[in-house]
């Protein structure tokens, strides 16, 4: 696993690339279906992180999937968190969020408050007490054809029970789906959001 430095902006680290088997070995589907399901979005997930420039057509791409990673670390008391978003998909979200503005993401552009605008309307997690815990936008890194976005979550209470929501660039795509992976001290707990699954109650 590679991971980022961040030391301008944050004191922890990011991972930049998950492999095939840490993303499914934490998957526990009720059901074979699911099984089948996870295995197919984890093998492409890693077919979109081979392809390079001047093999694959960067403006477009026959699926539409994100991969979300939360980190526990105990010593800051915070979940870090990682979402990686093909860029055509979050310029063209983005764009539809501010009047069909052209928007061009790149690591030295200043849209960052643009993306922590879009990344905080659809990603949220609510607490048992059905309030909106706050997280921290601390950046962003384009690698390849994939947006990297970093936020970092206090938290001063347990996660247990409370709703996390990931309908990134649903407004967008019918067939857009999310991949969930969260990490508390030795537990692990995968969700997988599409059009018919938007809202999990994490269990830890």
């Amino acid at each position: 696993m590679i991971f980022l430095q961040r030391n301008n902006k944050s004191s922890f680290n990011f991972p930049k690339v998950l492999n095939f088997r840490e993303v499914t070995k934490s998957i526990k589907p009720a059901s074979l279906k699911n099984t089948c399901r996870f295995l197919v979005l984890g093998m492409i997930l890693i077919l979109q992180t081979s392809f390079t420039p001047s093999s694959h057509n960067l403006n477009t791409h026959d699926f539409h999937t994100s991969l979300t990673e939360m980190r526990y670390n105990a010593k800051s008391k915070s979940f870090e968190i990682s979402l990686r978003l093909f860029t055509d998909d979050l310029q063209k979200a983005i764009s539809a969020n501010n009047q069909n503005r052209k928007i061009v993401i790149e690591n030295t552009d200043k849209n960052d408050a643009l993306v922590e605008a879009y990344v905080r309307k659809y990603f949220t997690i609510i607490n048992p007490k059905n309030q909106r815990i706050a997280f921290q936008y601390v950046g962003k890194e384009n690698e390849g054809e994939a947006t990297w976005v970093y936020l970092e979550m206090p938290v001063n209470e347990s996660l247990n029970g409370s709703r996390i929501q990931n309908i990134v660039l649903f407004d967008m795509f019918d067939d857009q789906t999310n991949i969930v992976n969260l990490f508390f001290q030795n537990q692990k707990k995968s969700y997988l959001f599409n059009s018919k699954n938007k809202v999990f109650t994490i269990e830890i």
